[in-house]
């Protein structure tokens, strides 16, 4: 249920998100998901890949310094205030989000958020207890 996001840092400069990218696509690695949070000079690039550990040795080939981080992809109800459910959910647990992000694909009634916690196996806990759907990469990667 555990699912790998490498992160890496780009320039902030005009062309420097596209290497990357190139390197991924020549190499056929579908990106499933993409985040850029950026600074004033540099960007963080998170990606969920489906093939994480041959993308993350190809950008390390390539020069990038690129981290692997454990995420859960936490289905929620897609209508207002489903996020906030979930939310209050963790809030009372002692876990900590770190960040999130939307996953551009949901089934139905449900979408799906990229939760990044402080303890991933605390918070999974938490969520199953909740009854809150946590997808397997399998799953996550098979959304075509």
């Amino acid at each position: 249920m555990k699912i790998h996001q490498l992160s890496l840092f780009v320039e902030n400069k005009p062309g420097h998100l596209t290497r990357p990218m190139h390197l991924l696509a020549d190499a056929g690695l579908d990106v499933r998901t993409i985040s850029l949070a950026d600074t004033e000079q540099f960007g963080i690039l998170r990606l969920i890949v489906a093939d994480w550990q041959r993308a993350k040795s190809l950008l390390t080939d390539a020069g990038y310094v690129v981290t692997d981080t454990v995420v859960l992809a936490v289905e929620v109800p897609d209508r207002p205030g489903g996020l906030v459910q979930v939310l209050d959910i963790i809030e009372k647990s002692a876990t900590n989000i770190e960040y999130l992000y939307a996953f551009p694909w949901g089934r139905g009634d449900r979408a799906v958020i990229i939760f990044r916690f402080d303890d991933p196996d605390a918070a999974l806990v938490v969520l199953e207890k909740a009854g809150i759907r946590v997808l397997e990469s399998a799953t996550l990667y098979a959304t075509e």
